[in-house]
């Protein structure tokens, strides 16, 4: 039997939009974003300076989650500005790569070194638009070492990268600069993506700062998680200022110890305190009990400036319970608190999107609760400190009209038992 052409040009045109279509995965969102703000008089800045190396080279233009890495690295280093204060720091914006439109050098300080402000930081992050040419790392950090040179006190290099093909010259950068400013500099490399090799020589390069973390940029874009990355790397709580002794025996504050033994004075009326006049931290997460929204936050876990348990939510994919690797860590993490925690129970609360019978996504959101349950028993925690709740599409977080929204609403929630 003979086909038309006509005929055959349906049958191509119909077979490259079926492969182009299977070849496009769904989307998973970068979370929207609001800053947590560190109260003014309660932080001191816990480094002088600070320089962002940032991967604008072509392999950023790859896609990671279905998001250019590109674009992942800059919502990263963006949300870091609008959550550090400006406490006189100074600061810095080096880059390397990018395209010929930007620059057609290999690395260019696109920001200081200069005092640290979160809107002229901003404008130099929007200057580098695209990626572009090699990765020559090595040369951005021999030129930090330029940059840094005539600072005093204290330094944070951050490196931001996918970490891709890192040649063997970067932990010889990394020590280099090291030997020069020796305790002074801490290294904190982050990872966009989840490349195995260039993970190790990023670990590698925290190692030889010393006093510095690797971490995955991924990890670090919501609100909580972000200001969790500003207060680890940047921040010190201040020590509460002690009221000068009074030779008559007065308690200024009415919480029942004596202005000369109170340690915490001007505590608020009404607060408990202990014998040295100081709130309780029953929970032991750094915040008073009168400021800690979620009291009895298990041992380890880290908090937001709340107080409260900052633990993630893993999505999954249209009409999918399997749970994608970019949560491991997540879980993991869970698994080592209630490890550390045997008292702590956790509920596993399943959901989905709108699209199909509300019979079929009950039955859908408990297999997910199921996934995280068996990914936590796998991991060593007994499934009786683990329940399930399905609650399939009765519980939106998000609009159903969209593509994004629907993905915010294929979740697994996870709630401790007190």
């Amino acid at each position: 039997m003979k086909l038309s052409g006509m005929k055959i040009l349906l049958m191509v045109l119909t077979a490259f939009f079926l492969s182009a279509c299977a070849g496009k995965g769904p989307v998973t969102p970068i979370p929207d974003f609001s800053p947590e703000t560190f109260k003014a008089g309660e932080y001191k800045s816990e480094v002088d300076n600070f320089l962002v190396v940032f991967d604008a080279s072509s392999s950023m233009e790859e896609n990671y989650q279905s998001n250019e890495k590109f674009l992942i690295a800059k919502e990263f280093v963006s949300r870091m500005n609008q959550t550090l204060p400006e406490m006189g720091q100074t600061s810095g914006l080096r880059s390397y790569g990018h395209s010929h439109v930007v620059s057609n050098k290999s690395t260019v300080l696109f920001y200081g070194m200069d005092d640290y402000s979160t809107s002229l930081y901003q404008n130099a992050l929007d200057k580098i638009s695209f990626p572009g040419g090699t990765s020559p790392l090595y040369k951005a950090l021999a030129a930090a070492g330029k940059d840094l040179k005539d600072l005093d006190g204290t330094t944070a290099l951050i490196v931001v990268t996918d970490a891709k093909n890192l040649a063997p010259e970067i932990t010889k950068g990394a020590q280099h600069l090291k030997d020069m400013y020796g305790s002074s500099l801490c290294i904190y490399p982050v990872m966009v993506g989840d490349d195995a090799a260039g993970a190790e020589r990023m670990k590698e390069m925290a190692d030889i700062g010393g006093c510095g973390f690797f971490s995955k940029a991924q990890n670090f874009l919501t609100g909580p998680a972000m200001a969790n990355f500003v207060q680890k790397t940047f921040l010190t709580r201040k020590p509460v200022k002690k009221a000068p002794a009074k030779p008559v025996k007065h308690d200024s504050d009415n919480d029942g110890v004596y202005d000369s033994m109170d340690q915490c004075p001007g505590t608020p009326s009404g607060v408990a305190v202990d014998a040295s006049g100081c709130p309780f931290d029953s929970d032991g997460d750094g915040v008073y009990d009168y400021e800690d929204t979620c009291p009895g936050t298990p041992a380890g876990a880290n908090v937001t400036i709340q107080g409260c348990w900052a633990i993630g939510t893993p999505l999954f994919d249209f009409d999918k319970s399997v749970i994608k690797p970019a949560w491991f860590s997540e879980l993991e993490n869970i698994a080592d608190i209630l490890k550390r925690n045997p008292g702590l129970d956790v509920i596993l609360q399943g959901h989905t999107d709108n699209e199909g019978t509300a019979k079929y996504n009950m039955k859908l959101s408990m297999r997910r609760a199921k996934a995280v349950e068996q990914y936590l028993v796998n991991e060593g925690i007994s499934s009786a400190r683990l329940s399930c709740e399905a609650f399939g599409l009765s519980k939106p977080v998000a609009s159903n009209a969209t593509d994004s929204g629907r993905a915010l609403n294929r979740r697994v929630e996870i709630t401790p038992v007190k």
